[in-house]
């Protein structure tokens, strides 16, 4: 099961970072009805199959942060048998998966007093976050008009757009990508939500940079929500995924290269806050 996981995952292209993260958080669960001669045995196996759902999907900051926890949680604790360790591993999961499931509520809850005064958002991309930060804004008695980007090549910003016209008090423009500059001067905020935060450099869906850069330079705050799981120091190497030219152009590319990253690096020097669950980081 856990090898078909790490191949679900390292497939789950459109997915949040948390839907993955949860999924292979639950994936662990079935090392606790195998059995194993020593707790020593049972550790190493935990370990092990903990790697490969980390290395399914390098990008994803949460998926690393709640791996290991699971598996630093049962180590530290130094289980004496294998029933120990066992019953350490499904509290240890059980509480990644509530912590993971709550955090973007939390987050959205404290995002939503930062954009209380703005009058015009843009996003980009497709952030479960991001909407939850606005219908709580909403509910508060806010409205918005919100700009929203195609997020090409796979147009998931069409997704978010789609969602937030559906809400009461907000009104939707869904513009192409290379638009976002254009309307730059009629937005007070850009928020967006995260892949991760690692060290100084944000890394999110492609085509964050170039926004945030066009904010600075129109003075136009960035705000970006997310889980504090997602938001890394040391460990945790970021490694980008380039996906199928066939995204880009339907026909073959024929003495030219097609290149598709999926996310970019934006300098945190261009953001103004981040906020998570846990705390509101100001740059």
């Amino acid at each position: 099961m856990i090898d078909e996981t790490v191949e679900e995952i390292s497939e789950m292209q459109t997915h949040s970072s948390s839907v993955v993260a949860v999924k292979a958080a639950r994936a662990l669960r079935v090392l606790t009805d195998r059995e194993y001669p020593t707790v020593e045995d049972y550790l190493r196996s935990l370990d092990r199959n903990s790697s490969a759902l980390r290395r399914a999907n390098p990008s994803h900051a949460s998926l690393y942060t709640t791996q290991v926890e699971i598996v630093e949680t049962v180590s530290d604790a130094d289980p004496t048998d294998v029933a120990a360790a066992k019953e350490l591993t499904l509290d240890a999961i059980d509480a990644v998966i509530e912590a993971v499931e709550s955090a973007k509520d939390r987050a959205a809850e404290r995002a939503a007093s930062v954009i209380a005064d703005d009058g015009a958002l843009l996003t980009h991309d497709f952030s479960s976050t991001v909407l939850a930060t606005i219908d709580n804004a909403v509910a508060a008695g806010h409205s918005f008009d919100v700009y929203v980007t195609e997020s090409r090549p796979r147009f998931i910003g069409r997704k978010m757009a789609r969602h937030l016209s559906e809400r009461e008090g907000v009104d939707v423009t869904l513009l192409v990508d290379s638009a976002a500059g254009h309307f730059m001067s009629e937005v007070d905020r850009v928020l967006v939500g995260m892949d991760c935060i690692v060290d100084e450099t944000l890394y999110n869906r492609v085509g964050t940079y170039p926004i945030a850069a066009t904010a600075a330079d129109n003075d136009v705050p960035v705000t970006v929500v997310g889980s504090a799981a997602k938001y890394v120091e040391g460990a945790f190497g970021f490694e980008n995924e380039y996906r199928s030219p066939s995204e880009v152009l339907r026909e073959p590319a024929e003495g030219f290269d097609v290149a598709n990253p999926a996310y970019d690096a934006t300098p945190t020097r261009l953001l103004d806050t981040v906020v998570t669950d846990a705390a509101t980081h100001e740059y």
